[in-house]
């Protein structure tokens, strides 16, 4: 049996984090055990591959972005904001980069120099590294943790899960931190996608690849409504990218089957602004057909579907159109209606919704308030944030938040 006075299982930048700022007390004897063949997998695949590090501002605008909890991230967030995300990685020779909605990347746009960072501080640090060591189970017996590793068996005193949640499992995060938790008598918030594609129902699958951006979408649950503005892209099984990634993150708790997603495609104009134009349009170039207009006003790639919503002749004469048909073309401008299907699989999303009850966590350093020298950290947490580098910034803050307190105890 082998025995050190730590042992973090999860090689994530939650655990990364924490073991970097619990091996600044050079007594500590540090253990971190990951199931991957490589320290920070999931890392490679944020960003699309660049690694979206954190968002450049500040804690209260930081804590705007946090869907889940954000009350319970005070502490941790403002002991550890942007910025000393951004000054952590550029005194450790990372040169960083801000992009378009404040996302801040290496300069490289290589996730692998992030990882490269924290794997030079641990080896320098001498943190025993375990790849490939998948954690069976654990358990407490007389004070101690004991964490079985295949055939070997393992000894700490203090015992940090940093395991992930259940998205994108071929990275590693196979759930069973929820598990471990379970073990510990914690209970666990129902775990939900978040951050992921809406399957759309009755879908035109000749829309996959169209992107449109400066797009307005609202869905409405009941009395409920929730609205992005941004940039969208169409899938071969309904719509994603950044404004659809947050919509999700916020209607994942509802049943959204056979609920309305309506896409606003001209948001800068008021219904009567857009009407106003078609009415002017309409009789400066009122030989043209309507799906030739349209490609004044919409990609060609949707005018199809358009006028298939719209149900006009496609090659009616604009002098033809009367005010009844101008204002279906108008409405339908203005509210492009799909009806959703479901969200995709939690496969498919970037961050799991759910986790471990924050309401059993010390805030601000992710003691367990059940079990004494019990950690968690980092996306097992019920947190979650919209995309733009808030949730690997959720881990680092919390690893860091913990890190800190077994370094000092």
């Amino acid at each position: 049996m082998l025995y050190m006075d730590i042992i973090i299982i999860g090689g994530g930048p939650a655990g990364l984090m924490c073991a970097t700022q619990a091996s600044k007390n050079k007594l500590n004897n540090i253990t971190l055990v990951d199931s991957n063949e490589k320290l920070g997998k999931k890392l490679y695949i944020t960003g699309k591959g660049r690694c979206n590090v954190t968002n450049f501002c500040n804690s209260q605008n930081f804590l705007k972005n946090v869907v889940s909890n954000p009350k319970f991230l005070f502490s941790a967030i403002n002991n550890f904001a942007p910025q000393d995300t951004i000054d952590f990685f550029n005194s450790n020779g990372l040169a960083l980069k801000v992009e378009r909605g404040n996302r801040v990347f290496p300069q490289s746009d290589k996730a692998s120099d992030v990882t490269k960072i924290f794997a030079n501080i641990l080896k320098k640090s001498n943190v025993n590294i375990l790849l490939n060591s998948k954690v069976e189970k654990v358990y407490k017996k007389d004070d101690k943790f004991f964490v079985q590793i295949a055939n070997s068996l393992l000894q700490c005193d203090a015992l940090v899960v940093a395991t992930g949640g259940k998205s994108y499992p071929q990275t590693g995060s196979s759930g069973d931190g929820y598990k471990f938790a379970k073990t510990f008598s914690h209970q666990i918030v129902p775990i939900k996608p978040a951050l992921c594609p809406i399957i759309l129902k009755d879908y035109n699958k000749n829309l996959a690849g169209l992107t449109l951006k400066n797009v307005a979408v609202c869905v409405r649950i009941g009395d409920k409504s929730f609205r992005q503005f941004g940039e969208m892209l169409f899938t071969h099984t309904g719509v994603s990218g950044p404004i659809i990634l947050s919509l999700s993150s916020y209607i994942n708790s509802y049943d959204i089957h056979n609920c309305i997603l309506s896409i606003d495609l001209k948001p800068s104009l008021t219904y009567e602004q857009l009407d106003n134009r078609l009415q002017r349009d309409f009789m400066s170039e009122s030989k043209k057909s309507l799906k030739n207009y349209l490609k004044e006003l919409l990609p060609s790639s949707l005018i199809d579907e358009f006028i298939t919503k719209l149900q006009i002749d496609e090659y009616q004469q604009l002098n033809k159109i009367n005010k009844e048909s101008r204002v279906k073309i108008v409405n339908l401008l203005k509210n492009f209606e799909f009806i959703i299907n479901n969200l995709d699989k939690i496969d498919y999303a970037i961050v799991t919704s759910g986790g471990v009850d924050t309401k059993e966590i010390n805030p601000k350093n992710m003691q367990s308030k059940i079990v004494k020298n019990l950690f968690f950290i980092g996306e097992i947490l019920d947190l979650d944030a919209l995309t733009g580098g808030f949730n690997i910034q959720i881990a680092l803050s919390t690893g860091y938040a913990c890190g800190n307190y077994l370094a000092q105890n």
